[in-house]
């Protein structure tokens, strides 16, 4: 017996917008002083660093829920399960739903129970959660419905990731150009195949770095003080994902019983290409070991950074056959590892 990953389905959004749609924007410092470079020297020096192109956002009738829905829809049609059958419905954000252009995020009720409304699901031990984790929500998500299903609670356990950062960016940063919109669902349940989700580890450090990533004002100074955006610490979380996803990655893969050779792939939160190339080297050098070729599948040069969406998304890509060189197979052994606000850290190791 296992408990696996049955079905998984992704919605992207349909806004494409690239690098050059910023060379309007008026970036700032954060003292609200003009920036000293052109746009066109930032997106040069931000496609270096992050290898994000373009990134997609939600169209303005769309909310968080509603992309989330459509997602779940897809998984649980690849599931092929019937979703009166689901006993859980865990839905990982962080800002709930926002309206284009609105001040105030939204989430009574829940966003998974707007999901749960959608979908129809009329039976009442379907319980429907929220919950907030950064970006690693969706592996969080995912290691609660292990635990529910190995305790006995549970059966099957839709876990969704979604969210709308482009409704909660500072235009006047240009941090903003990293983030997307975007959802991803997947169906957990118990099988009585082989492999599945062998492992996992989760951290919170927040001792001094609760607030690498926290809400705050706009860098121009005229807006008004009361509307916060999205703000982070780039260099203090690069350095801190740098130290210690790594580690996290190493003590799940060791609880596992695993052999680094028998890794296949890495599918890593797509924060930011360096970073991400900086952890999987790191992570292999712990074993003495260079990154083979292709051990991580990447999305973010399309997709940009959308947050709990980013490891669903690029797993259900992956599965599809829709990234260019890459493939698994059954039996193959993947780590999931994310990073993000809190801040948290977790990892899965999971066997197809």
């Amino acid at each position: 017996m296992a408990i696996k990953i049955t079905g998984s389905g992704c919605y992207i959004p349909t806004e494409t917008v690239t690098n050059l749609d910023f060379a309007r924007h008026q970036f700032l410092n954060e003292d609200g002083t003009p920036f000293p470079y052109s746009n066109e020297v930032v997106a040069e020096k931000f496609l270096e660093i992050t290898g994000i192109q373009e990134r997609r956002y939600a169209s303005n009738d769309l909310l968080t829920s509603d992309i989330a829905t459509i997602a779940a829809q897809r998984a649980i049609a690849d599931a092929g399960i019937d979703p009166e059958t689901l006993d859980y419905i865990i839905f990982a954000h962080n800002f709930g739903n926002v309206k284009k252009g609105a001040i105030q995020t939204d989430i009574l009720p829940s966003l998974a129970t707007r999901v749960k409304y959608d979908l129809k699901i009329k039976n009442p031990k379907c319980v429907a959660y929220d919950i907030l984790f950064g970006c690693p929500g969706w592996v969080e998500g995912v290691i609660q419905a292990y635990a529910f299903i190995k305790a006995g609670m549970a059966k099957k356990c839709l876990v969704i990731g979604a969210e709308t950062l482009s409704r909660v960016v500072d235009i006047h940063d240009r941090d903003s150009m990293i983030y997307s919109d975007g959802a991803g669902a997947t169906i957990i349940e118990e099988t009585k195949e082989s492999g599945g989700i062998l492992a996992h580890e989760t951290a919170t450090f927040a001792h001094d770095e609760a607030y690498y990533l926290y809400f705050g004002n706009s860098f121009n100074k005229d807006h008004d003080p009361d509307v916060r955006y999205i703000k982070m610490y780039g260099r203090k979380i690069y350095e801190f994902a740098l130290s210690n996803v790594p580690k996290a990655m190493a003590a799940c893969l060791e609880k596992s019983g695993l052999d680094i050779s028998q890794v296949k792939k890495v599918l890593i939160h797509q924060a930011n290409e360096k970073m991400d190339e900086a952890i999987i080297h790191r992570f292999f050098k712990l074993y003495k070991q260079s990154p083979p070729e292709g051990v991580m599948p990447m999305s973010i040069h399309k997709l940009g950074n959308s947050s709990v969406a980013t490891v669903p998304t690029l797993f259900d890509l992956l599965v599809k056959g829709q990234i260019e060189n890459q493939e698994l197979h059954p039996g193959d052994i993947v780590i999931f590892a994310s990073v993000g606000a809190g801040m948290n850290i977790n990892a899965i190791i999971y066997q197809l």
